[in-house]
């Protein structure tokens, strides 16, 4: 399931286009565009336009053009990028196994190369010029003053931290490992955290994100072994217990996670 460090794989992949200029843009799937925009006209908003740069805001991909135009892909659960063949991420962690690469949502082809995005599960969408001032701050570089605007819910911990509109770019396991390493409980009202531990958590945050992106993906966390198995935390032995929380499978230690 990409996370923000999937999207991030994804961005440096398709950055190889940047200074190309887009020949044709294709949509096999116009399902896959959620009717934010039909095909003929995000053809004729990309055409004969020249990639300026590619970005991420939280787990969106953003390929920004000198025509003025903007296209925003979001991954869903299942969505990945092929750019010339190469698969920056062949395999996510929860999705379809066997690298599907039988069903292309979209297919931008430019004189740098051919970016195409392929999704099993039709869960992503495509967007011209998206509108992102619904997002929350990047996780990337949480300030303690962001992450304390996000927090003031009376929602539990983690679904907070999942809210996109609070905190952009964490998904189930880089939220579930941050909250783990600040030892805070998913299940806590967000708003009950006292001040050190918001500085704790926003510190780990950033941190967890930029170790993992190190290691190659929101999947190579300290507590994944433990998640897969349904095992104990690896710091103190204790059986990890399991709930949903925010919609999505919880992990966490009840001895260590206050």
């Amino acid at each position: 399931m990409p996370e923000l460090l999937e999207v991030e794989a994804y961005r440096r992949a398709t950055a190889v286009v940047v200074g190309g200029v887009i020949t044709a843009v294709q949509c096999p799937d116009p399902r896959f565009l959620r009717r934010t925009v039909d095909a003929a006209e995000l053809s004729a908003a990309l055409a004969d336009a020249a990639v300026v740069a590619v970005e991420r805001r939280g787990k969106v991909m953003l390929v920004c053009t000198d025509a003025g135009h903007t296209l925003g892909v979001r991954f869903a659960m299942t969505g990945r990028v092929i750019v010339d063949g190469h698969e920056p991420i062949p395999e996510l962690k929860y999705g379809p196994r066997g690298g599907d690469t039988a069903s292309p949502r979209f297919i931008m082809s430019t004189t740098a190369g051919t970016v195409t995005v392929v999704d099993p599960r039709r869960l992503g969408s495509l967007h011209l010029d998206p509108d992102l001032t619904q997002l929350g701050p990047d996780a990337s570089t949480l300030s303690v003053a962001e992450l304390r605007s996000a927090l003031e819910c009376r929602r539990p911990l983690k679904a907070a931290l999942l809210d996109q509109g609070r905190v952009a770019g964490l998904g189930n396991l880089l939220a579930d490992e941050s909250l783990w390493r600040a030892r805070l409980a998913p299940g806590r009202p967000a708003l009950d955290l006292d001040m050190d531990e918001e500085r704790r958590l926003a510190r780990t945050i950033v941190a967890t994100v930029a170790q993992l992106g190190r290691r190659g993906g929101s999947h190579t966390g300290d507590l994944q072994a433990a998640r897969d198995a349904r095992g104990a935390c690896p710091r103190c032995g204790t059986p990890l217990q399991v709930a949903r929380i925010g919609g999505r499978t919880t992990l966490w230690c009840p001895v260590e996670q206050r």
